[in-house]
């Protein structure tokens, strides 16, 4: 089967990277695709780019959107996985974002057709962001783990090292895709309060963002998320104060989360300016070898 993307334009970026979130398995409360979807609506940038539906999806399980007006169907928006191009003023690397929605199958196809707009357009890295659920309170910022090709490039991104270890989405996919193609990448992944898994989750999205950010040395104006973040911690916390069991389970998570946060490394996050060099170093020995 053809892996070719559809092409509505072909634009000249500067040392683009590629930062992918899909909903589905890996999307725990919408935290992943919603930080892509953030960027998409902030940062601006053009569609370029498409995944053909047809090829992936079984419809029945992932319907199409239908849009009436007045009685009269206006639209059929089918299960869409968009390319848009960025242009940066404070980062060395111009964007390309893709939004998407997990495949049912063609999973090898699906990669195959990312890779080749990675490709085509000089990506230097890719970045997927994920999210599970987890035993961590909602109190506290959410310690975003990693994964990536190379294991210096989680140590010289101040990533701590994811320990899953099971079934993988197509987040797993795309990051062992791009691996097989020699393509560098990087996966984040944000912990969601597996009791309060309901979407959205600002908290989990925000810390996804920011990371991102830091790593590109992108400077966002994240007050939006921010006050986001702050009424949902608030009004998570008002329903559990109101059940006894859920409050005594929500203290004993702040308490272990409190003791191994403490542990050499766990929470110690470099500087932006450090992280951005870190990245920049490590894509310039990449391209020396």
């Amino acid at each position: 089967m053809s892996t070719e993307p559809i092409w509505d334009d072909h634009p000249e970026l500067r040392r683009p990277v590629l930062v992918a979130g899909f909903t589905g398995w890996n999307d725990a409360a919408n935290s992943a695709s919603d930080a892509v979807e953030w960027l998409a609506a902030n940062l601006g940038g053009t569609v370029f780019a498409r995944i053909d539906p047809e090829r992936h999806y079984d419809f029945q399980t992932t319907r199409p959107q239908v849009t009436v007006r007045d009685g009269v169907t206006e639209s059929i928006t089918w299960p869409q996985n968009l390319f848009s191009a960025v242009t940066t003023t404070d980062s060395p690397h111009d964007l390309i974002i893709l939004r998407g929605v997990e495949p049912n199958f063609g999973w090898k196809g699906f990669c195959d057709t990312v890779v080749t707009v990675a490709r085509a357009a000089g990506c230097e890295l890719v970045v997927t962001l994920g999210a599970l659920l987890a035993d961590v309170p909602h109190t506290r910022t959410p310690v975003i783990t990693g994964t990536a090709t190379d294991p210096a490039l989680i140590e010289r991104l101040g990533l701590e090292r994811s320990r899953y270890e099971g079934p993988t989405g197509i987040v797993g996919v795309l990051h062992d895709a791009c691996r097989d193609a020699d393509l560098v990448s990087a996966s984040l992944w944000a912990p969601v309060p597996h009791y309060v898994a309901s979407p959205p989750d600002p908290v989990a999205s925000r810390e996804l963002v920011a990371r991102f950010a830091l790593l590109t040395g992108l400077e966002l104006d994240l007050t939006e998320l921010d006050l986001a973040a702050e009424g949902w911690r608030n009004r998570v916390s008002t329903a559990v104060v109101g059940d006894a069991d859920t409050a005594a389970y929500v203290a004993e998570l702040e308490s272990r989360f409190d003791t191994e946060i403490r542990e050499p490394g766990l929470g110690d996050l470099p500087s932006g300016d450090d992280l951005a060099e870190e990245l920049e170093r490590y894509l310039r020995d990449q391209r020396d070898e």
